[in-house]
């Protein structure tokens, strides 16, 4: 389980350092596009990677169900050296070729979610080693991976900027070289945890129906279905909140990764510190309410930052209230995150873990796809930008409709 949570933050550095600046090195080169059509390229060029762990996150998850979690994870980190590297490449493309950066852009993008989308198999690894009743604990550890990758990966990249004189290449190849570092890392130090004689015997990877039986199994369709509409909300504001900090508070590049260093900061805090506390003294579903409570206030929060900032109110008074409030759905989002996974696996079938928590965070990348896309169309549609925040507050409404269904079909 250490090996593999460092796997998970190693490989959480590169794309925490490669987030922050998506929407803003992509802007470089959309002159080339019609201006209608900027903000739905943006959309699709930040949503492109979760397409691709939506389609794929099944197959990897079968995959490790047949042939093992150490190959599919090795296979998914050496993806993620060749495609961050290719992001640096492109980011440091002159403006003059726009259309070949932007074309390797959404190529780097297109192989980094494909490489990505293997990380189902890091919570399988977490299924195999644990009881039922440490199930939480251990998917929380995955989720302080995360938290701890994007907390610092942010910082890294401020400071290879701050090294290399705002080269553009250099966030790209700092993300390229750290996978490399996980990759050997998972070489020499990860072993196989799927049990033996639990391979499925059906061997088709692509597979529709297989993934809609998946969803009719008691409970599971219901947690899948609250778990992508807590992604889809989380990832409005997520894909929204450079641009929101450039027009709310005129923050720059190195302040940007600032931010998103904290929103790291405060899910490592959550998941690594306090959610680990109460994972076993209360239920999962417990877990998972409380988590959708306050990340409906922090996203509530940021909406009234949003309009408040929109009406001309004073830019440093709102700062406060932009970070509690962002500290707040931060904090949910990560009591919903390992609560979700550890329910999912709790009622799969073992040798099914891979494919079930496929399944899950394939739903889970396809909440990241349209979350991004509509936040960042509903952004340029008023000048307030409020209308990303409220989408995501009407989003939660319908998932605590949704809640008593997961309570009353599992016997509470």
């Amino acid at each position: 389980m250490f090996i593999v949570f460092l796997v998970v933050f190693i490989d959480l550095l590169g794309f925490g350092i490669v987030l922050p600046l998506l929407p803003r090195y992509s802007t470089t080169y959309m002159g080339v596009l019609p201006e209608s059509l900027r903000g739905a390229a943006l959309g699709i060029l930040f949503s492109i990677f979760s397409l691709m762990q939506f389609v794929f996150s099944p197959m990897w998850g079968r995959m490790s169900d047949r042939i093992g979690r150490r190959p599919v994870l090795l296979i998914g980190l050496a993806g993620s050296v060749v495609f961050y590297g290719l992001f640096g490449i492109a980011s440091n493309i002159s403006s003059e070729l726009s259309w070949l950066a932007l074309g390797l852009l959404f190529l780097s993008r297109l192989g980094a979610g494909v490489a990505g989308a293997s990380v189902s198999s890091a919570a399988a690894v977490i299924a195999d080693c644990t009881t039922p009743e440490k199930r939480a604990r251990g998917m929380a550890l995955i989720g302080a991976a995360f938290g701890i990758g994007f907390t610092f990966g942010p910082l890294i990249g401020y400071l290879g900027l701050t090294m290399f004189d705002q080269a553009h290449w250099a966030p790209g190849a700092m993300a390229s070289l750290l996978s490399f570092g996980a990759l050997l890392l998972a070489i020499r130090l990860l072993p196989e945890t799927r049990r033996p004689g639990t391979a499925p015997a059906n061997k088709v990877l692509f597979s529709l129906n297989r993934t809609m039986e998946v969803l009719r199994m008691p409970t599971i369709g219901a947690l899948v279905l609250i778990y992508f509409l807590v992604i889809f909300a989380f990832a409005n504001f997520e894909g929204t909140l450079s641009m929101f900090t450039a027009s709310a508070f005129n923050l720059n590049d190195e302040d940007n990764f600032l931010v998103f260093s904290y929103v790291g900061l405060v899910l490592m805090v959550a998941q690594g510190g306090f959610y680990r506390r109460f994972a076993g003294k209360a239920s999962e579903e417990r877990l998972l309410s409380i988590g959708i409570g306050m990340m409906f206030l922090g996203l509530a929060g940021l909406a009234a930052v949003a309009w408040m900032a929109g009406e001309g109110k004073d830019a440093a008074g709102l700062q406060v209230s932009f970070y509690c409030s962002l500290a707040a759905a931060v904090f949910g989002f990560a009591f919903v995150n390992p609560s979700v996974s550890a329910l999912v696996s709790k009622r799969s079938d073992p040798g099914r873990q891979g494919e079930v928590l496929g399944v899950n965070q394939s739903f889970a990348a396809l909440g990241r796809i349209l979350g991004p896309l509509i936040g960042l169309i509903l952004f340029d549609l008023g000048l307030s930008h409020t209308l990303p925040y409220l989408a995501a507050v009407v989003t939660l409404v319908v998932v605590v409709l949704l809640l008593p269904r997961i309570r009353r079909t599992d016997g509470h």
